[in-house]
């Protein structure tokens, strides 16, 4: 007669966190990702190429 076979260790379950949600910053709460371009030094032709860039059309 066989044996059964001994059952494989399981993994721990992840814990519950029970800290504040607010306490913590959300992604939302900064500036990355909400169409910030990279910070030319001190280049005024990629300035003005932003500035043409983003110029509303009514201010041709």
């Amino acid at each position: 007669m066989s044996t059964a076979p001994t059952p494989e260790p399981r993994a721990p379950k992840p814990a519950l966190i029970f800290d504040d949600p607010l306490d913590q910053q959300s992604p939302d709460d900064t500036d990355r990702g909400w169409g910030e371009r990279p910070r030319a030094d001190g280049d005024s032709a990629a300035d003005l190429k932003r500035f043409l860039d983003e110029k509303p059309p009514h201010h041709i």
